[in-house]
């Protein structure tokens, strides 16, 4: 969707030149009320058409949740390819916030809506569920090959209704140590990019909270990645993690994780969105990457 190359070295030139911030564009019902828009299709895209205004040229990527546009219905998704065509045309990485799952041509037809170049829905890189196993995923993962395009695989989710399922531990395939969930299905990820990625920055990364104690899942954050493992990091902000955390959070993980947020910049409202993205941007850097 922007520019040329894997979605992983794209996204590893935006970090370096704007920092990690990745700002979520979540038009929820009382965000929309609080910026004096109407609860409607045409007041999620005033809004939507806002924060990308504030975002271009000033964070890595934008991460819109298509939930609070389907409850608009087709009006709703004319928004968000309204949105996706601008953020393109402005160079800007979009990651669909869709957390599809499926098999086979299910699956499939998911990353065909949101992978596909020239798809109405094209976006640079899609969330994903593998409940169904990370095998279930081909389909996706052959638009990464063929597309240039990104997937990130909920892995450790910060709801703690989630801890009971992702910790349990699942028998390794080539041998028997029990490993949890999350570690499985960041092994998974790890290994296809080591597989599959030509240059120093993996296309396929993985979900993690910044809420969560990592190790508890059975994450080591300080083995050493090559290629690189993308991370989309929500819990900044309005969840509680503090971006001075950020090292002891994710570790070695840390120069390939996104920083995402959405409400501790979107509550700034209609007036104040340009500056709390600036303010914020140059936070994230300072603090994360220790850049003035």
């Amino acid at each position: 969707m922007t520019g040329t190359g894997t979605f992983g070295s794209r996204l590893e030139r935006k970090i370096a030149q704007y920092g990690p911030l990745c700002v979520g564009i979540d038009p929820h019902a009382y965000l929309l009320s609080q910026w004096g828009l109407p609860h409607t299709a045409a007041g999620a895209r005033e809004f939507s058409l806002r924060v990308l205004d504030a975002a271009t040229d000033q964070v890595a990527a934008i991460k819109p949740q298509v939930a609070f546009y389907e409850r608009f219905g087709a009006a709703g998704y004319s928004v968000v390819e309204e949105l996706f065509v601008e953020a393109r045309q402005r160079d800007v990485i979009v990651i669909a916030d869709v957390k599809r799952g499926d098999v086979g041509t299910s699956v499939d037809a998911y990353a065909d809506a949101w992978l596909t170049p020239g798809s109405p829905l094209e976006a640079d890189a899609m969330t994903l569920s593998a409940f169904q196993g990370f095998d279930s995923l081909a389909g996706p993962l052959n638009h990464v090959v063929n597309n240039g395009k990104g997937l990130f695989i909920l892995a450790a989710t910060s709801n703690p209704e989630a801890r009971v399922i992702q910790t349990a531990r699942v028998i390794g395939e080539e041998d028997e140590q029990r490993v949890s969930v999350s570690a499985h299905l960041l092994e998974k990820v790890d290994g296809w990019n080591a597989s599959h990625s030509t240059g120093a920055a993996g296309s396929v990364g993985v979900v993690l909270g910044a809420t969560l104690r990592l190790s508890d899942y059975g994450i080591d954050i300080f083995r050493t990645r090559e290629p690189s493992l993308p991370v989309l990091a929500p819990g900044f902000g309005h969840q509680g993690a503090q971006l001075t955390e950020a090292r002891a959070i994710f570790g070695n993980l840390l120069p390939s994780t996104l920083i995402s947020e959405s409400r501790s910049v979107l509550s700034s409202g209609l007036e104040g969105i340009v500056d709390a993205v600036r303010q914020r941007s140059d936070q994230v850097r300072r603090e994360v990457v220790g850049t003035p």
